[in-house]
């Protein structure tokens, strides 16, 4: 049994939304997971102030995402990406 963390993407056309999951890797990209660690919204936002940079909101919880990465799942490229963004985590590199 392999594990992944992955996005399910969700949303309608031209406005993606997606939540990170872990899943079987078998399994389709929307079935229903075995967790849910966080979303992830790719449209970027202005800042509160008005002023500064634009961001991308990621919500993670990372002590889970430790805790899959520590059993074995794998994730994939662009969940990755997103986890390094997130925590830039000495496991998330391997």
């Amino acid at each position: 049994m392999v594990v992944r963390i992955r996005l399910a993407r969700f949303g309608k056309r031209h406005s993606p939304f997606y939540n990170v999951v872990v899943t079987q890797a078998r399994t389709a990209r929307n079935s229903k997971p075995m967790e849910v660690l966080g979303t992830y919204d790719p449209k970027p936002k202005s800042a509160l102030d008005g002023e500064g940079r634009q961001f991308k909101d990621i919500k993670l919880d990372v002590a889970r995402a430790k805790y899959w990465l520590g059993v074995g799942a794998q994730p994939s490229d662009p969940a990755r990406a997103m986890l390094s963004m997130a925590s830039p985590v000495q496991c998330l590199a391997a």
